[in-house]
């Protein structure tokens, strides 16, 4: 909130820059006149011309200030072109009334040239020696200088000291400028850390799509359309019951683990988190990034898989927490065109998928037995090439008036056989979970040796 008052600050210094050089060069040019005149006949009509142009520019220099200072926002740059045309005009006439005088002129010429280039570039050059010609023109027609190469120091004195002056305060100003540009720059380099670090914060609460669409000023371009997804919804059986027997602090810091391990695999397999409903979580497939809608099914099933098998694996990592009561998740996956797009009101928007579709995904997740993975007719169809499926029937889920086909989702068929690489099995007193493809080949042997201790002593002992 800051960066306005500096912003203001920094025109403010544009804008008087000009007055500076008006000032600074009106005042030498006065001086120069002055300084020219043959005082011995003052009523003589050049002495009284150049006695009047003098006081022509002196008494410029608070009329263009004023000038400028009321000119309209809008004009101002027009105002400006027009003043530094009527400096240079007015230099011109001077020279040519100094009667060219040439450590002046030089001077005057020099400064002409040198603030014409600094402030407006090629453009301006062509304006200001135009104006100044034009200014020679005139002070000639009037005064009729006589052609007199003049290198008198008596004379050149205030354009000297008005010319050393303004390059003095050019510089300063400059030295100004580079200081505030360095802090600018500076401001501005934090500002875009700042904003990048407020952009990643922001890509953790919104859709990929959506935060894309916002970061690169595209919001309008999201529109609401019709997509075929893959839908997922997945919750923690008797979530609600485990509220009531744990701690709030416990159960906070379970739930963020589980939620975080849930996020990091919807990142793996590249879906789309829609939002998180307590324990519940909700994925899209096929909105952002799609491969077809047969890769988006199957990549939201190997998800779905992945989560299974983590969360059978944090079984153990609770366990030794304290948990005891075992936690299982419920999926249900179902595929179809969907509505996908900005919803809300004037004041808060939010970017979701509705449609009947996301409902029976949702019903089907309610459905599903603990640890079961649920998925329905239209998602078995684009997968069934690649995951073992278990048919089971038709189920009846609410809001639906017909029975819904269903399958229950067994494994990848690559890992089943002879190759399988996973291994799981549960008994009271008795979890496993081995995964051949995470055992390191330095731990081979530790593992072996685990197992065959284990096996050793439950065959001695005598379990009544």
């Amino acid at each position: 909130m800051q960066n306005p008052p500096e912003e203001t600050s920094g025109r403010q210094t544009e804008s008087r820059y000009p007055l500076y050089f008006r000032a600074l060069i009106c005042f030498a040019a006065s001086g120069t006149l002055l300084n020219s005149i043959n005082w011995s006949s003052v009523f003589s009509q050049n002495t009284l011309l150049q006695l009047a142009m003098a006081t022509l520019l002196l008494g410029y220099i608070p009329v263009a200030y004023q000038i400028a200072r009321r000119s309209e926002p809008d004009n101002s740059e027009l105002v400006r072109r027009w003043l530094a045309f009527t400096d240079a005009l007015l230099i011109g006439m001077a020279m040519a009334m100094s009667n060219f005088n040439l450590l002046p002129s030089l001077l005057f010429l020099t400064m002409i040239q040198f603030n014409a280039l600094t402030q407006g570039g090629g453009r301006s050059w062509f304006e200001h020696n135009t104006a100044m010609l034009l200014g020679v023109a005139i002070g000639y027609l009037i005064h009729r200088p006589a052609l007199v190469v003049n290198a008198d120091l008596n004379i050149s004195a205030a354009s000297l000291i008005g010319v050393f002056t303004y390059f003095c305060c050019y510089a300063f100003y400059t030295h100004n400028q580079i200081a505030r540009l360095k802090t600018d720059n500076q401001q501005l380099q934090q500002e875009q850390r700042a904003a990048n670090l407020a952009s990643y914060k922001l890509s953790r609460y919104l859709p990929k799509r959506l935060w894309r669409a916002v970061t690169t000023g595209k919001e309008k371009e999201i529109v609401t359309e019709r997509k075929l997804l893959t839908v997922f919804f997945s919750d923690i059986k008797d979530f609600s019951q485990l509220t009531e027997e744990m701690e709030a602090e416990t159960l906070t810091r379970l739930l963020n683990n589980y939620l975080t391990e849930m996020s990091r695999i919807v990142a793996h397999y590249g879906g789309t988190i829609d939002k998180f409903i307590g324990d519940a979580v909700m994925v899209v497939f096929g909105d952002d990034q799609s491969k077809g809608p047969k890769s988006d099914a199957l990549r939201c099933v190997a998800m779905a898989l992945a989560m299974r098998k983590r969360v059978r694996e944090m079984m153990q990592e609770w366990y030794d927490q304290g948990i005891s009561h075992p936690l299982q998740i419920r999926i249900g996956i179902n595929t179809g065109y969907c509505t996908v797009g900005v919803f809300g009101t004037a004041d808060y928007h939010t970017y979701t998928v509705m449609g009947t579709h996301v409902n029976l995904a949702a019903r089907l997740e309610s459905a599903a037995e603990p640890g079961e993975i649920l998925i329905s007719h239209e998602t078995w169809a684009m997968i069934k090439q690649t995951v073992m499926c278990r048919d089971k029937g038709h189920v009846s889920v609410k809001g639906f008036s017909t029975p819904v086909k269903v399958y229950s989702v067994t494994d990848l068929r690559k890992n089943l056989g002879g190759q399988l690489n996973y291994l799981e099995e549960h008994a009271p007193g008795f979890a496993m979970h081995l995964d051949l493809d995470k055992i390191r080949n330095y731990d081979k042997e530790k593992v072996m040796q685990a197992l065959q201790t284990a096996q050793a002593r439950l065959k001695s002992k005598v379990i009544i």
